[in-house]
C-alpha cells in the first residue's frame, strides 16, 4: 500500500477547530467526508474557504480533506480557511508572503465574551431607575 504525501494544517476560529490535509489533485474539497457544497450552503462561506487558493493562484491544483468540529458554520468556514492557508504555506514556502499579505495566516482571536455577574449579558446592565 503506497502512502499519499500531504501537508497538514490546523485552523481555529471561535470554538471551531479544523484539521486540514492538502493533497496534489484536481481541486476537490471534502468536509467531514462530504463535498463542501453540501456542508456550506451559503455562498459567502464557500468563498471564504476558496480564498487561500485564489490568493496563491492554485485553484484546482490541490485536493483538500477536512475534519472540522465545534462552533457554527461561520466559525467552521473561518477555521477551514485558516487551516488551508497554513497547509499551503507548508507546501510551498513562496506562498507565505502572499497569504500573509491577505491576512490568512493570522489566527482571528475574537471569541464570545463571558457573561458577568450582576449583568444580563457580557456587558448589558439592568435598566437603571432613579425613582
Amino acid at each position: 500500500m503506497a502512502t499519499k504525501t500531504y501537508n497538514r494544517g490546523t485552523g481555529k476560529r471561535k470554538c471551531a477547530i479544523a484539521q486540514v490535509k492538502l493533497f496534489s489533485g484536481k481541486g476537490e474539497i471534502t468536509v467531514n467526508d462530504k463535498p463542501y457544497q453540501e456542508v456550506f450552503s451559503c455562498l459567502e462561506h464557500r468563498r471564504m474557504i476558496e480564498l487561500p487558493f485564489l490568493a496563491t493562484d492554485t485553484v484546482g491544483k490541490f485536493n483538500v480533506e477536512v475534519k472540522v468540529k465545534g462552533g457554527g458554520t461561520n466559525g467552521q468556514a473561518g477555521a477551514i480557511r485558516h487551516g488551508i492557508a497554513r497547509a499551503l504555506a507548508k507546501a510551498n514556502e513562496q506562498f507565505r508572503p502572499l497569504l500573509r499579505q491577505e491576512g490568512l495566516l493570522t489566527r482571528d482571536a475574537r471569541v464570545k465574551e463571558r457573561k458577568k455577574y450582576g449583568l444580563k449579558r457580557a456587558r448589558k446592565a439592568p435598566q437603571y431607575t432613579k425613582r
